[in-house]
């Protein structure tokens, strides 16, 4: 027992110049592993402490104003995200074939992208969040009230983007240990400022949106002066932000799919929202605390995942693919464990997770019921996700973006439509479309992955 607590201590503290490729499989993935499901749990409780603090403090409008605006900085996420998909593959590989100077350059031309993008979609985002909100569906009472929160997440989108990049970066060169501290940091900073902002001196959902800023930009801060002033394998300076357009092309192609991935499934939670405007705010309020709960469960589960990323995309810079393989698919069997039992957790105690947010009747119902459906596909949310970052840690981020648009764009969002309206299911048929369209993008991933043509893609 001492022996795993000394390991345990050994993947907080992080060691920059460890080759995850020559030490044991199940060594590495622990160390890797620990850090980064740190990290998501942590990133999770962003998400989750604006709700709790809006929900408890301010109400339903302002609930659902949360629920409305985060279903279109879904944008922002999958920019980021993409952006941080191609930061790991890219930086592993050259970590995996020595090059450290290279993956430094590739980490400067991912920044540079990052703030170009972040102004792109931020500006307009600021000045329209009016009528973002009304095109969601908002009533104008919602609007008057959550206005400010909309146009400071606008706002925040470099800060947002950057903190997910370079996490990336981080995790990619197999210091997530890095990436984990800035991401707590940043976090316990952000519910500080929560508590003191919102109900201390009532800025209402203002104070939520700015205290997120505040956590976020500190967090990135953190971590520039980590790869600025460190030792690590992976380091930058001033004189590698220069555009190379080798490079950057190679970066913008991986994460293009990374950010198709995400923003095709973002894409169509966005219109499961608009679909479940059509029953209120309070059925939308219960979906958003729900999906918060669900949100701080998943995330640390893709903090497995990022790690099968990690290891796939260094081992195949080291020319040990078989290894790869065999990394992939143990993350696997440890992912739908862990899903398995939080979704036990959730079937007896739905009730309890979502009256600790509110306890209005029908958003208390809305709630229990969306938690309970969506931990019904957690053990096939697990693998598919584990697959897909295996693939996507290889650079091949074409076919897990196909495999998007089929379930989530062809078969989720008709499907939603059917069984809520069509059937007269409502809610319900929205969470049920959510559950069959995961499951059969995990079928796809593992086929595809079995296949291993992944294993030939140069990054």
């Amino acid at each position: 027992m001492y022996k795993y607590f000394q390991l345990f201590l050994e993947a907080l503290k992080g060691d920059e110049d460890r080759d995850y490729t020559i030490i044991s499989i199940n060594r590495a993935i622990f160390l890797l592993s620990i850090p980064m499901v740190i990290e998501m749990f942590f990133e999770a409780l962003f998400a989750l402490a604006d709700a709790f603090f809006v929900a408890r403090y301010i109400g339903i409008n302002g609930m659902a104003t949360v629920g409305l605006t985060e279903s279109v900085l879904t944008l922002i996420y999958s920019v980021a995200w993409g952006l941080s998909s191609a930061a790991t593959a890219v930086i592993a590989r050259r970590i995996g074939e020595k090059k450290t100077d290279s993956a430094g350059l590739a980490l400067a031309q991912v920044i540079l992208i990052t703030v170009l993008l972040g102004l792109i979609i931020g500006v307009p985002g600021y000045f329209f969040s009016n009528r973002i909100l009304e095109l969601m569906g908002g009533s104008k009472e919602l609007i008057s009230e959550g206005i400010w929160y909309t146009k400071i997440q606008f706002l925040s989108t470099p800060v947002i983007i950057l903190i997910f990049t370079l996490s990336g970066a981080l995790r990619g060169s197999g210091n997530a240990a890095s990436a984990m501290k800035a991401v707590i940091l940043a976090n316990i900073i952000n519910i500080v400022l929560d508590y003191f902002f919102v109900p201390v001196l009532g800025w209402g959902i203002k104070g939520a949106a700015i205290a997120t800023l505040i956590g976020r930009s500190i967090g990135v801060l953190y971590q520039c002066y980590f790869l600025f002033g460190g030792k690590q394998n992976l380091r930058i300076n001033m004189s590698m932000f220069r555009p190379v357009k080798d490079v950057m092309f190679n970066i913008i192609k991986i994460s293009s799919g990374g950010a198709g991935q995400f923003l095709i499934q973002s894409a169509s939670w966005v219109f499961l929202v608009r679909i479940l405007s059509i029953y209120g705010s309070e059925v939308i309020a219960g979906y958003t605390i729900a999906l918060r709960i669900i949100v701080f469960t998943i995330l640390p589960s893709w903090g497995l995942a990022n790690s099968a990323a990690t290891l796939v995309g260094q081992n195949l810079g080291a020319g040990k693919p078989e290894r790869a393989v065999k990394s992939a698919w143990m993350i696997s069997y440890l992912n739908m464990g862990f899903l398995f039992v939080i979704a036990l957790f959730f079937f007896a105690y739905a009730e309890n997770f979502i009256g600790f947010f509110d306890t209005h009747p029908q958003v208390l119902k809305t709630g229990v019921t969306s938690l309970k459906i969506l931990a019904g596909g957690y053990v096939f949310f697990a693998i598919g996700m584990v697959m897909t970052q295996a693939i996507n840690g290889a650079g091949d981020t074409l076919a897990p973006t196909l495999f998007n648009i089929i379930c989530f764009w062809m078969i989720e969002i008709p499907l939603a439509y059917f069984l809520a309206e069509g059937l007269g299911w409502h809610e319900s048929g929205v969470f049920l479309s959510i559950i069959i369209s995961e499951t059969i993008l995990a079928v796809m991933a593992i086929i595809y992955f079995q296949k291993g043509r992944w294993k030939k893609f140069k990054v």
